[in-house]
């Protein structure tokens, strides 16, 4: 009996561990979204600035965000029953504000057959260590389908691997979709990079993306939106831009306001002089209603950047403007700390900026 019982043992872990033999699949030739600069200007490909710039912009506040994969999206087409995925973060990030799906995770959708984007799961990471392998969704259909896997907001990518079961075909994308032509670049905060979305896919970008169908640039840098002009020649460089977003309110001060707002508009305006651009002004923040000083802070910021706007749309065509009325609902309720906003506040944002977005940049789409 104890025979019987010891041969059942065994078989049972044979079968078991036939069930999770994975193919693993490299993702280095994947279609990527939402990098700004050729990978020949950076060691790492899920990096968004160029390594010149790592440690040269304001004495390297750049090291570690430049090398954030905040926007970033690999596409590919399977039939497998199982998808799952193992990854390297660099840095581990680990935040009191934000969960580690939102900051170090991986999001994965899908294509449905009229075209929009549906989300299938979250890859969660090990919080203790660099080292991740996560199985995101198991037990499908086995039918092609097609995939958008975000990556993390807050952490990094050193190396990326897909895992289908053995025998199932792993290509890729059948379809260009979201279209990469004619990117909109977005510039700006914490905020812009995703904090404090739940997971990537809710990062208000990436909800952009997927509505609009049309590739997103994030070049949100948290607490370091501060006008940095190579970053202005970063977006400049970027070739036949649909549409500029610039949102670096929350990270400046009045003499950075006043000394380079211009400036780094004009560097990116000089490349791209019928690209149509869009400000948008410093939230309301729900705790604006409480703090005095925050509040006349950001009115006087918001003012500064408008009179100068004004001074621009003079001179210049095709340029847009954003007030912070109600961009994120007025119950309070749409931040995680009174200031990074929750997947509601993401959503919300994505409601107001859709329309614009389509008006001022997209008049053809559908």
């Amino acid at each position: 009996m104890k025979k019987l019982i010891s041969t059942l043992i065994v078989a049972t872990a044979i079968l078991s561990a036939s069930a999770d033999e994975l193919r693993w699949h490299k993702t280095d030739n994947l279609p990527l979204l939402g990098k700004a600069v050729d990978d020949a200007c950076t060691s790492g490909r899920y990096q968004r600035i160029p390594d010149s710039l790592l440690q040269t912009v304001r004495g390297g506040a750049l090291s570690g965000l430049g090398r954030n994969s905040a926007g970033m999206a690999l596409r590919f087409a399977s039939n497998s029953p199982r998808i799952d995925v193992k990854w390297h973060s660099p840095f581990k990030t680990l935040m009191n504000h934000q969960t580690p799906t939102g900051s170090r995770g991986l999001d994965l959708y899908t294509l449905q057959p009229d075209g929009t984007w549906t989300f299938v799961n979250s890859a969660r990471p090990d919080v203790n260590g660099h080292n991740t392998s996560a199985k995101v969704i198991s037990n499908m259909e086995p039918q092609m389908r097609e995939y958008l896997l975000y990556l993390p907001l807050y952490d990094g990518v050193d190396s990326l691997f897909i895992g289908t079961t053995p025998d199932a075909v792993f290509s890729l994308p059948s379809v260009a979709m979201p279209v990469a032509g004619k990117p909109i670049i977005m510039y700006g905060t914490s905020i812009l990079q995703g904090g404090c979305a739940n997971r990537a896919g809710m990062a208000h970008t990436n909800i952009l993306e997927r509505r609009l169908n049309r590739e997103v640039i994030n070049l949100g840098f948290s607490g370091n939106g501060q006008l940095d002009l190579e970053i202005a020649r970063v977006i400049a460089a970027v070739p036949d831009p649909g549409l500029i977003v610039l949102d670096f309110v929350p990270n400046v001060n009045e003499e950075q306001i006043d000394t380079l707002m211009i400036p780094f508009f004009e560097i990116i305006r000089s490349a791209h002089p019928d690209v149509p651009f869009l400000f948008i002004e410093d939230p309301y923040f729900p705790h604006l209603r409480f703090d005095n000083a925050a509040r006349n802070q950001v009115n006087t910021r918001n003012a500064m950047m408008k009179e100068r706007y004004e001074k621009l749309a003079a001179k210049y065509n095709n340029l847009h403007y954003l007030s912070n009325h109600n961009i994120i609902g007025i119950d309070n309720e749409a931040t995680v700390d009174g200031i990074h906003f929750t997947d509601l506040g993401f959503l919300r944002f994505a409601d107001i900026l859709e329309p614009i977005i389509r008006r001022i940049a997209l008049p053809v789409d559908k």
